[in-house]
């Protein structure tokens, strides 16, 4: 069993910055795969960023790249997602998630793909 807990969420002002942490649970994290989403009110759960199993591939979704960033730390065995130039569309609640199993080198983007979700935090972009 994985667990994982998100913090540092808020209210920013729009074109303000905003580091997103998740903290997992499990002794193997570095073989984890690991994955941003986020749920806007009345939108489907989207996917934002993730990390491949061995920290070798990053990917993006095409609303967030170029600001923001997804990095991972073995030895604290968190995931960050640094959020920069937020825009209101950002607003939403932002969820950690992660997959032990899969051996695949791409980036998972879909949620089915991954077991284990945290609560999430909720991130909101005032203009």
């Amino acid at each position: 069993q994985v667990q994982l807990v998100e913090s540092g969420g808020g209210l920013v002002q729009a074109g303000g910055s905003l580091r997103l942490s998740c903290a997992a649970s499990g002794r193997t994290f570095s073989n984890y795969a690991m994955g941003w989403f986020r749920q806007a009110p009345g939108k489907e759960r989207e996917f934002v960023a993730g990390i491949n199993w061995s920290g070798s591939n990053t990917y993006y979704a095409a609303s967030v790249k170029g600001r923001f960033t997804i990095s991972s730390d073995n030895a604290t065995n968190t995931v960050y997602l640094q959020m920069n130039s937020l825009k209101p569309e950002d607003t939403a609640v932002y969820y950690c998630a992660a997959d032990t199993q899969t051996r695949q080198l791409r980036v998972l983007v879909q949620t089915m793909e991954y077991a284990y979700w945290g609560q999430g935090t909720q991130v909101t972009v005032s203009s």
